[in-house]
């Protein structure tokens, strides 16, 4: 299948001078490059996030519902938040 990819200048040169030395193409290269990257990706475990949840009761009284800027007021007071 033919396709247009942009690849920038230097990294092109560079492309051009390893299939050089390897005798090999840029088309080569590139579907190498593919290849690998596809299988790191197919190796690498799914991100897990760890479960950081507490125990609690949920919301404080009257917080249900607030908007963002109004629960950050509530939980952090005259501190901002940031």
């Amino acid at each position: 299948m033919k396709t247009t990819i942009e690849i920038s200048d230097p990294l092109l040169r560079a492309a051009r001078q390893a299939a050089r030395r390897d005798g090999t193409t840029v088309r080569a290269l590139v579907e190498q490059g593919l290849r690998l990257a596809l299988e790191e990706r197919r190796k690498a475990p799914a991100f897990r996030l760890r479960d950081a949840s507490v125990a609690g009761h949920g919301l404080q009284p009257g917080a249900e519902g607030l908007s963002w800027d109004a629960l950050r007021a509530l939980a952090y007071g005259d501190r901002e938040g940031t």
